[in-house]
């Protein structure tokens, strides 16, 4: 099914005349495009509305030109209206509801005086062919940036150097970076999320990038080690059993219409097999990912469907440890797309030993490197 059916679908199931998409992660998810200016800002600067039949987009005018020139990629020209308000007399919201007649029904992704509200979320999944094939570009230079950059690092490095590499490294690959995360290894056994300070590396460091590019979003975590403690290795190694298992049974969950409660569950006994348990409680494990860092966010009982293809970014973590790539899941197969054949791995087993998968090892450098 692809996009503009998924929307008839709900135009249909809701007695609907059109759906209106203003966030910038749905507008580019059905655009193939962006509507963002302000980054700070939930709301793009344009909205998408599309009622069976015609696809309009509202924007204001000083942005009207460019974005049908340049942000309409998957909307052919001739097939898209382009509405321009004036800057100075209305807003995104009030333009949206004037292209909606008086006894029409409509809903959108943001909150707009007369319409329904629409969670965009459900039609983001599974993947389409499409947006499978460009998730594959985005994974492997995620991963290319963010080990090049990896691969150069000292240990008096500051965590502050390091995120501004990668984010210089991913932009110049197209490609903005919402999370960079870089623990040295003072704070890397103190916190979970290891926003980047003035402190140095020291012995070892973790790595965590969220990376988005036409609203697709990879997330992948990488550790180098300038002198290897003892009790890393056996640690990452438990943080990647983990995560394989998690992939396994979303495999499973996703051929049985199964949620994110099962893989949750799954999860907790992995953490127990290594020897962990309990490790669980201290950050969240992940979920479903694709046009937002996470569509979804699994815990203990979740009821959200396990779809495919879909792709998944389960990131575990064991004090001090993690291990995180996004994997693109099938009814057949399992691929890592934020992978390349630059880095050490190693095979790693499912708890229950049907599933093997190869993960980053911890790199490691000279200690003076």
């Amino acid at each position: 099914m692809d996009k503009r059916e998924r929307l008839e679908a709900v135009l249909e199931s809701r007695d609907l005349d059109s759906i209106w998409l203003a966030r910038p992660n749905t507008f580019a998810w059905f655009t193939g495009g962006s509507n963002v200016v302000d980054r700070e800002s939930d709301i793009g600067e344009a909205a998408v509305g599309y009622d069976g039949t015609t696809v309009t987009v509202v924007t204001n005018n000083i942005e009207a030109d460019r974005i049908a020139a340049e942000e309409l990629p998957d909307c052919s020209s001739a097939n898209v209206a382009v509405e321009a308000v004036p800057w100075y007399e209305t807003s995104l919201e009030a333009g949206i509801a004037e292209q909606v007649e008086a006894a029409d029904r409509a809903a959108a992704d943001i909150d707009v005086p007369g319409l329904e509200t629409f969670d965009p979320s459900t039609v983001r999944q599974p993947l389409t062919e499409t947006d499978r094939d460009r998730y594959r570009r985005l994974g492997r230079e995620t991963a290319a940036a963010v080990e090049s950059v990896c691969r150069e690092l000292r240990a008096d490095d500051t965590e502050h150097e390091v995120a501004s590499a990668l984010r210089v490294a991913l932009s110049a690959r197209d490609i903005e970076a919402p999370v960079v995360l870089v623990g040295g290894s003072e704070r890397a056994t103190q916190y979970r999320h290891w926003t980047p300070t003035e402190a140095t590396l020291g012995a070892y460091a973790l790595v965590a990038v969220t990376a988005q590019r036409g609203g697709l979003h990879a997330s992948c975590t990488r550790t180098v080690a300038f002198n290897l403690p003892a009790w890393l290795e056996d640690r990452h190694e438990a943080a990647a059993r983990v995560e394989t298992t998690a992939l396994e049974a979303t495999q499973a969950a996703a051929t049985a219409d199964g949620t994110a409660g099962d893989v949750f569950a799954a999860i907790q006994d992995a953490y127990d097999a290594v020897g962990h348990a309990g490790e669980w409680q201290h950050h969240h494990q992940g979920g479903a990912a694709g046009f937002a860092g996470r569509e979804w966010i699994a815990n203990p009982g979740h009821d959200a469907p396990v779809c495919e293809p879909m792709a998944y970014a389960w990131n575990p973590t064991v004090s001090g440890a993690k291990s995180e790539d996004t994997v693109l899941v099938t009814a057949d197969d399992l691929e890592v797309l934020t992978a390349t054949d630059r880095w050490p791995t190693s095979t790693v087993t499912a708890l229950d030993g049907d599933l093997e998968l190869e993960r980053p090892d911890v790199l490691e450098l000279d200690g003076d490197a």
